[in-house]
């Protein structure tokens, strides 16, 4: 439930408007976006800039399709070094750390000037806000954004003899669901895993949801310690390796990211972890009746949030900061909001967005759309530390170690913290 200020808040963001507004001389807003070229995302985007323009004349918000969040990261801290930064990007809202530690960019509470801005401010989920805020600064702003969901294939639950509408509810049930969806052919060969959690591109963030479940988060606030090696952390990284290797009803070794999916649509498994971002994707290429859950739960439900949020480079001509600034607050009115979420399977980010109408008809045709927001109050802010990636390397390492079997739980999780505090000891003070 919101309370009565979260209410209030997400009632001025819908009530605000924003009047069109003319710049005296043209002012470009480069903006990098973590895509390849090509595809209806790209066409999204240059259709809000185009719209954004035509309504603000002056601004030219200029699209830059830069790959993947990696490629994006690395082009955008590269033109920070040569003088020739973005004004604006979409980055992993993890890499806020790095960004204020590189010194580039530049915290919105310093752009805002009205009360409506800083209604604007305070009116998105408080549970996306934990990876856009730090040192009572305001560095990112969410955009498209997620949460880890289940996905199911209700077909292969009622061939399994478990009723379709209901997912596992906790980590026992989801073992024993996955050991009856898991399918053996006549030489003992598995013809459909029961669950696949994917341990590549990202496994340090579906293992977060792991975490979370037993009882903990992965560091603490301020980025400057991770908490690896605790008891429940093992413990959850021991229960991951055991779908595999004791109940044998989920792949042995690294689940490919990219191919989760396609194994779903392909009917290879029954169950499986990925991000609400998958949702279009899904729904789009599944042949059959599937469901969207909330992750089941061990000693509690969670997941950790994910996703990008713009930021503003601090390499920038006051009237290109205030022109970006102009774009983020547009893009996130709660119908624009509302129907980015509609479009792409990310959560919209506040929420006056779920009040629009546009939204509650998505919803009530399509429920599946609102489990990633009901998820929310369960949520943790994503894996996110000073000198990030290098820290979050550690644990994919160790997670990967302990997955391949080359190393205990306990043993890849003690290694993955003793580098982790390495890295992170000069922003100890």
């Amino acid at each position: 439930m919101l309370t009565c200020k979260l209410r209030h808040l997400a009632a001025a963001a819908a009530a605000a408007v924003l009047p069109a507004l003319a710049w005296a001389q043209a002012v470009e807003v480069p903006f990098f976006y973590p895509i390849a070229v090509g595809g209806p995302i790209t066409k999204i985007i240059d259709g809000l800039a185009a719209e954004f323009e035509k309504e603000n004349p002056g601004a030219k918000v200029k699209p830059i399709y830069t790959g993947t969040y990696q490629d994006t990261i690395a082009k955008a801290l590269t033109s920070v070094k040569s003088g020739d930064p973005p004004v604006t990007s979409i980055l992993l809202s993890t890499d806020m750390y790095t960004l204020i530690d590189e010194d580039a960019i530049v915290p919105f509470d310093d752009l805002v000037k009205t009360p409506e801005d800083r209604a604007w401010l305070n009116s998105f989920y408080p549970a996306f806000m934990e990876n856009s805020r730090t040192g009572g600064k305001t560095w990112g702003i969410p955009f498209q954004r997620s949460t880890v969901v289940l996905y199911w294939n209700k077909e292969m639950f009622k061939e399994a003899g478990l009723d379709p509408n209901r997912p596992p509810a906790s980590w026992n049930e989801m073992s024993e669901y996955a050991q009856k969806l898991t399918r053996r052919d006549a030489s003992g060969k598995v013809t459909q895993w029961g669950l696949q959690i994917p341990s590549s591109g990202f496994p340090y963030w579906l293992f977060q949801g792991l975490a979370i479940q037993n009882g903990t988060n992965l560091m603490n606030p301020a980025g400057t310690e991770t908490y690896y090696d605790r008891p429940e952390v093992i413990e959850a990284v021991q229960f991951w390796v055991d779908l595999s290797r004791k109940h044998k009803v989920h792949p042995e070794g690294i689940v490919e990211w990219g191919t989760t999916p396609k194994d779903f649509f392909e009917r290879k498994m029954a169950m499986m972890w990925t991000t609400t971002g998958n949702l279009t994707n899904v729904r789009a290429n599944a042949k059959f009746d599937f469901g969207v859950a909330m992750l089941p739960a061990g000693k509690q439900r969670g997941s950790p949030t994910g996703g990008g949020n713009f930021y503003i480079f601090k390499k920038s001509t006051p009237q290109q900061r205030e022109a970006a600034l102009r774009f983020i607050k547009w893009v996130t009115q709660p119908q624009r909001a509302a129907q980015w979420s509609i479009d792409t399977g990310y959560v919209a980010v506040l929420p006056a967005a779920y009040e629009t109408p546009a939204m509650k008809k998505y919803v009530s045709e399509f429920p599946p759309a609102a489990v990633a927001r009901d998820q929310l109050p369960f949520a943790k802010a994503e894996l996110s530390t000073h000198d990030n990636q290098r820290v979050t390397k550690a644990l994919n390492d160790g997670l990967q170690a302990a997955l391949t079997g080359t190393k205990t739980a306990e043993a890849a999780m003690k290694d993955a913290q003793r580098e982790a505090e390495r890295l992170l000891r000069p922003y100890k003070k």
